[in-house]
């Protein structure tokens, strides 16, 4: 009889053992397909998420223009320190998988068409818009990069670059280019009236490098990557200052459009440059977008807060008809 009774809670702990391993089983099994459910539809997601542009504003403070471009954004939608700076952005931009496109702008920048147009125009190729050329007149390359950094691969260009974003991660893992420019690549003193405090250094012996319209340029060029570009920028800078008074400043910046400067016909004339001459390289660049000719800018600077007031005002940014520009680009 004793015998029987062992048997028995033998049996019932056997049971038991085995309705937990199997529960256990279940549970197991529940949580790995719910752990794959949410994996799929993640992943589904992000193939049904459209690719973003992630626009990088480059300024001092606050944007003086945030009113131009809270409404381009609701169109459709929803010193090697500069150059530090644009890595760092670039790393934080860099962290939405989402953003395929990174923009940069300056402070004083506006958009010449709306969001739609933007994004569809610069979506639609594989290339990034880096304004790139033979640097061979100013003297700007310090013979001190070599050998790391060859006269062949220097660049120069515009800042205000458009990258996908296999070239956004090349400029943020750089650890062999960004190196030398921080150590070889420096501006010259400013002219003494520019100048906060007397700088006690001749400007006449000093090497002029200016380091953010050199580097993006000429890292991709050191990647081989320059067949992955078009080498033009997507925002336009006025550098004709031959009419100023004042020999010292002039070039140095370029000009800086204000409330009287602001009318339909100056963005109108912006509007249609449909090529770029790059003096060095003997290279006439005509604007395509999608295989056809078409505008070559998006943006433009420099413009003061009144003068982007004006035009938002007059309802001239972003009102264009989209399909007659084409065709009269195309003509």
């Amino acid at each position: 009889m004793k015998r029987k009774q062992q048997k028995f809670h033998f049996y019932r702990w056997k049971r038991k053992i085995f309705a937990a391993i199997l529960v256990g089983f279940c549970l197991v099994s529940l949580v790995l397909m719910q752990s794959n459910c949410t994996r799929i539809i993640s992943l589904r997601h992000r193939f049904d998420q459209k690719p973003k542009i992630a626009f990088l504003f480059i300024a001092r403070n606050r944007l003086p223009l945030e009113m131009v471009w809270d409404k381009f954004f609701k169109v459709d939608w929803g010193e090697a320190s500069m150059i530090e700076a644009e890595r760092i952005l670039l790393r934080h931009a860099l962290e939405d998988p989402y953003n395929e496109r990174f923009v940069f702008l300056s402070d004083s920048c506006i958009p010449l068409y709306n969001f739609g147009y933007t994004y569809n125009y610069i979506m639609s190729t594989s290339t990034s818009f880096v304004d790139s050329f033979a640097d061979t007149k100013q003297g700007r390359y310090n013979p001190k990069m070599f050998p790391i950094i060859p006269v062949h691969n220097w660049r120069k260009g515009s800042q205000w670059a458009v990258l996908t974003r296999k070239h956004a991660e090349v400029v943020v893992n750089d650890s062999t280019v960004f190196p030398i420019f921080q150590q070889n690549c420096k501006r010259r003193s400013l002219p003494e009236f520019w100048r906060e405090h007397t700088s006690p250094i001749d400007p006449a012996k000093e090497h002029n490098c200016i380091p953010d319209e050199h580097y993006v340029q000429t890292l991709l060029a050191q990647e081989g990557l320059e067949g992955e570009l078009s080498r033009r920028s997507l925002t336009y800078s006025a550098w004709d200052l031959s009419a100023s008074k004042d020999h010292e400043r002039r070039g140095w910046h370029p000009v800086t459009y204000k409330y009287s400067d602001a009318t339909p016909k100056l963005i109108q004339s912006i509007r249609e440059i449909d090529n770029i001459y790059y003096e060095t390289e003997y290279r006439r660049e005509w604007c395509s977008n999608k295989g056809k000719p078409s505008r070559c800018f998006l943006f433009a600077r420099k413009f003061t807060r009144p003068a982007a007031l004006h035009l938002l005002n007059m309802s001239v940014l972003g009102a264009e008809n989209v399909q007659g520009m084409n065709e009269t680009a195309a003509k």
